[in-house]
């Protein structure tokens, strides 16, 4: 007898998984074995188009509106020092918010972010 169940994803979580598929450089297959899930799945929800990324038509490269600031750092003896230092917090379009922390890949976070906004 089988004793496998079956995984429920949320539209969210299928939305997330497309985008990541869809990524230039990224194959379907290394998204789904980094979800443990058959690769079919996804090129199911790829073609529903509840789930995968919006394209329009004759978009290319942009320039979006861009904030860059610095959080105020509190240096008394009483703050926290194990913060990590290296992070970066990303706010997105509809209140999606991107943190990268400690050793992550530049390139691969371009990808993901190019992906995410064409």
């Amino acid at each position: 007898m089988d004793d496998r169940r079956r995984r429920r994803w949320s539209s969210e979580e299928k939305r997330s998984i497309c985008l990541q598929a869809s990524a230039p450089g990224v194959s379907v297959a290394q998204v789904a074995r980094r979800y443990s899930m058959n690769a079919n799945l996804i090129f199911k929800w790829l073609r529903d188009p509840r789930f995968a990324p919006e394209r329009e038509a004759g978009a290319g490269s942009g320039f979006l509106p861009v904030e860059i600031g610095l959080a105020p750092v509190d240096m008394s003896e009483d703050a926290s020092t194990d913060l990590p230092a290296d992070r970066i917090h990303i706010e997105l379009a509809g209140g999606h918010r991107i943190v990268a922390e400690g050793g992550f890949d530049a390139e691969r976070l371009g990808r993901l972010l190019k992906a995410w906004l064409s």
